[in-house]
């Protein structure tokens, strides 16, 4: 009997627009009502959920979680109660940030618990940060000195072109001498969070504390930086539109996109 459905949103739980479609709205409140929680597991802060939260009936509940910055948080979303945080050492963030700065081309976001932080962001990257009703701030200093007192959760990279992320990869691991875990997203991100912290951990953090086996969790994903939380859960999910490899390490790859109703049809194919 699954008892967690924990799924990714961008391009896998919501469709282009960045909404949820109203039957798989119906289709999670069903599945609530037979006993089975509905949990983000999402890149993005905490922050920017609570309007999903709120269509799902689990906004401000008690035993009703978040898993946000790619497993670097879980929340309690009663009062957003910090369970687990795993902040990454300011001087990485600083290099990975002058790193980027170096480059013209890369933008870039930084995550402290309860805000973004984004530098050289051009107007398509916006109309995308809006469409997912994500709350930014405009950062423009030379250093990170001014945010030296705020834990830093997660800092990205953004350019849609793959390869040219995959270039600043290798200036990372060239001159960044710890060890980083780094994930591609959305078709346009590189992701660092500290080592060890991905959303398969996260999955894990919250199962202990739910006292729930893995076996018991579905997990739906599509990108690179879902790749974890796929191959932990008992019934890992790709939509259709997902990459390969998430895709060869699922159990179940759906007919649906993100577009075409990817909960409804999860719980047609499990629970009927």
């Amino acid at each position: 009997m699954y008892k967690l459905l924990i799924s990714d949103l961008d391009e896998s739980l919501l469709n282009d627009s960045g909404n949820i479609s109203t039957n798989d709205l119906a289709t999670i409140k069903l599945m609530q009502q037979q006993g089975v929680k509905f949990i983000p597991n999402t890149g993005r802060g905490f922050a920017s959920v609570q309007p999903l939260l709120k269509q799902i009936g689990t906004f401000k509940q008690a035993g009703e979680y978040v898993i946000s910055y790619n497993g670097g948080v879980i929340v309690e979303n009663s009062d957003n109660h910090v369970l687990t945080s795993h902040y990454l050492p300011h001087q990485i963030v600083a290099q990975i940030y002058q790193l980027a700065r170096s480059q013209s081309d890369l933008g870039v976001h930084i995550y402290t618990l309860n805000d973004v932080y984004v530098y050289n962001i051009d107007n398509y990257e916006q109309a995308y940060i809006d469409s997912r009703k994500v709350q930014t701030i405009e950062f423009n200093e030379p250093t990170l000195d001014s945010l030296t007192t705020s834990p830093i959760v997660k800092i990205l990279v953004e350019n849609l072109d793959h390869d040219r992320l995959v270039e600043f990869q290798k200036l990372i691991l060239a001159n960044i001498a710890i060890p980083l875990s780094q994930t591609f997203s959305s078709n346009r991100y590189l992701e660092f969070n500290p080592t060890g912290v991905d959303k398969g951990n996260a999955v894990l953090e919250l199962c202990q504390k739910l006292a729930i086996e893995p076996a018991d969790v579905i997990t739906l994903g599509d990108n690179d930086n879902d790749l974890p939380m796929i191959k932990t859960a008992g019934m890992g999910v790709a939509v259709s539109n997902s990459i390969n490899s998430i895709k060869k390490a699922a159990q179940l790859t759906l007919k649906a996109t993100n577009n075409d109703n990817p909960i409804t049809e999860i719980y047609q194919t499990l629970f009927n």
